[in-house]
């Protein structure tokens, strides 16, 4: 029909597009101006469009570190913006507070004017450190001083390296590559060697036990081992494959954002939160948009309200422009 139209027109010597061209014209830069705003949003021109939570709560290990555990560029451009927008960016991690500021001190991210420092609130260390307004300590948990000791024999005698979290500090009870790479690779503080078992255990309050091996002796030994011993006196979680965590009783990284809503006085409709691991399933549950990594556990994927990019594809920046705007 268009040629039929283009060859009458010529009949006519008439110079301009026929009405059928110009239709088609008029569809094609259309579609042009939808695609380039949906591009122009991805690039990060977020002031275009009205933040739609004030919090984003955000887990660090397989969420906002990528699998070389950095924080890359693209996702570092999302956090940045939108912390201009006026969202606040809340990490919640297994992680210690001292770690996560090292990261984002890479990516000149922290400080006053950053996404983290010492005086910004917080949910660290599996929710068993929170930290609220001016970055003042507003939770603690520790563990059970029975489990800790049985824990560090169990260490010595299978011969499985062990790190204890007390606070800003990581201590153990003997070298190992496993035990280096958590401060290498995790961004950990380095662990201290403890002479002894007593020696550990006196040196400070203990908020968590990791146990670190293959993602298959984790698997098939220490989780079924650990969840038995510590029924009823503590908890058995993980973040990654490779790692067990005995938290205390009762606490988690979900009851560490409550508390710090609650100390805010933010409600979840106005949140966020992306994660990847089981650790983060009640704050996925809590938040009024849960957003789960596509590299993320079953578990979490199950929970979440939206299945996001993996975090070698940028899904948390991903998210941040497809969700929060």
């Amino acid at each position: 029909m268009e040629r039929e139209e283009e060859i009458l027109l010529r009949s006519l010597d008439w110079k301009g597009k026929g009405l059928i061209k110009s239709a088609c014209d008029a569809e094609t830069n259309s579609n042009f101006h939808q695609d380039s705003s949906d591009d122009r949003k991805k690039e990060g021109s977020l002031r275009f469009y009205k933040p739609k939570f004030s919090y984003i709560f955000c887990d660090m290990d397989g969420t906002l570190l990528n699998s070389k555990c950095q924080i890359s560029s693209a996702t570092v451009n999302a956090l940045r913006e939108a912390s201009s927008r006026g969202v606040k960016i809340v990490i919640a991690t297994g992680k210690a507070r001292p770690a996560v500021i090292d990261i984002f001190k890479m990516v000149d991210l922290a400080g006053k004017d950053g996404i983290v420092s010492e005086f910004s609130p917080g949910v660290f260390v599996q929710g068993l450190l929170v930290y609220g307004r001016q970055g003042q300590e507003i939770f603690r948990s520790n563990l059970d001083p029975n489990i800790c000791r049985e824990a560090c024999l169990y260490s010595l005698e299978s011969k499985v390296p062990l790190i204890a979290f007390c606070e800003g500090r990581c201590l153990t009870l003997f070298h190992d590559p496993l035990v280096d790479s958590l401060h290498t690779i995790y961004h950990e503080p380095k662990a201290e060697v403890m002479p002894s078992v007593e020696h550990l255990l006196a040196s400070a309050s203990i908020q968590k036990i990791l146990f670190l091996d293959t993602a298959q002796g984790v698997a098939d030994t220490l989780r079924p081992y650990w969840s038995d011993a510590t029924k009823g006196r503590a908890t058995v979680v993980q973040a990654v494959p490779d790692i067990l965590e005995i938290v205390p009783l009762g606490t988690s990284k979900g009851n560490g954002v409550k508390l710090l809503l609650d100390h805010l006085g933010v409600t979840a409709k106005e949140i966020m939160a992306i994660g990847d691991g089981e650790n983060d399933v009640e704050m996925l549950e809590l938040a009024s948009l849960g957003i789960a990594l596509n590299n993320g556990s079953e578990k979490t994927k199950a929970v979440a309200n939206v299945i996001g990019l993996s975090n070698d594809e940028d899904g948390v920046a991903d998210a941040i422009y497809r969700y929060a705007f």
